[in-house]
């Protein structure tokens, strides 16, 4: 429920800036079909999943998960757009994915072999693929010019109702906790973990494609690590620097400029 009121304020808020800016709003019955698929894959399912996962294993084979961004995403805009595979993003990737398995091995050492374990990876595979073909059609979205402002504002309601939707599904009360750490964490997660996060991003999709910009699956648990280090008193170890360095080679291998 929480994912659905979050995406719904980022949408009534994004509506409201077209609104204000006299953006217009409205799309053919064929574009609302792409941006349901948008909101669905990018805001709604795919995050609810997420909490799921993380109800049986630890955050740590989440994270290794969504670190195979960079490979689906270049499997992906070769399958649905005939963008070239290439060695180097394949090596930059792989390199990113090892580097995150070492940087949660202590994590993962301690996952045994349960249902639990099966029921989250399961979870966290689909939520990737998910996740994977949201970005997709992000992609598909943006060649086809539908604005950013207003795609995300249809997004962003598409992917709450999909929330809600699984909410009211599991027999729950659509509860709200008017506290002010609820209420301002939400808000957090509204303006900056939303509106700002995945404008920045799609931004990015748009420039450099999704196998690149799937590199943020890797990079995102380590500026984790760090603000944990700062304010939870996390301590790096050196399967933690080791892990690092691989991911950030990872990074620097994918954007590198190709020269002739």
């Amino acid at each position: 429920m929480s994912v659905a009121y979050r995406f719904l304020l980022a949408a009534l808020l994004l509506f409201a800036w077209c609104a204000i800016r006299g953006l217009p709003l409205r799309f053919s019955a064929r574009e609302h079909a792409w941006l349901a698929l948008f909101g669905l894959g990018s805001f709604g399912v795919g995050y609810v999943l997420v909490y799921y996962a993380e109800e049986h294993v630890v955050s740590g084979l989440v994270a290794v998960g969504y670190s195979a961004s960079p490979l689906l995403g270049m499997l992906g805009m070769r399958l649905f757009f005939g963008t070239p595979m290439t060695g180097r993003i394949t090596v930059a990737s792989l390199l990113g994915i090892a580097g995150i398995v070492i940087v949660f091995y202590p994590e993962l050492a301690r996952l045994q072999g349960s249902k639990e374990t099966a029921k989250g990876a399961l979870f966290t595979a689909i939520s990737v693929v998910i996740a994977a073909c949201g970005s997709m059609v992000a992609y598909r979205n943006q060649r086809a010019a539908v604005p950013l402002w207003q795609g995300m504002a249809w997004g962003m309601f598409y992917g709450a109702m999909s929330a809600l939707a699984v909410g009211l599904a599991s027999g729950k009360p659509p509860t709200f906790l008017m506290t002010p750490a609820y209420v301002f964490s939400l808000a957090y997660l509204a303006i900056l973990g939303s509106i700002i996060a995945f404008a920045s991003y799609l931004t990015l999709l748009k420039r450099i494609g999704a196998a690149l910009a799937g590199y943020i699956g890797v990079m995102v648990p380590i500026l984790a690590l760090l603000l944990s280090a700062a304010f939870e008193g996390f301590r790096f170890h050196a399967l933690t620097w080791v892990g690092i360095a691989i991911s950030v080679a990872g990074n620097v291998l994918i954007l590198r400029t190709e020269r002739a």
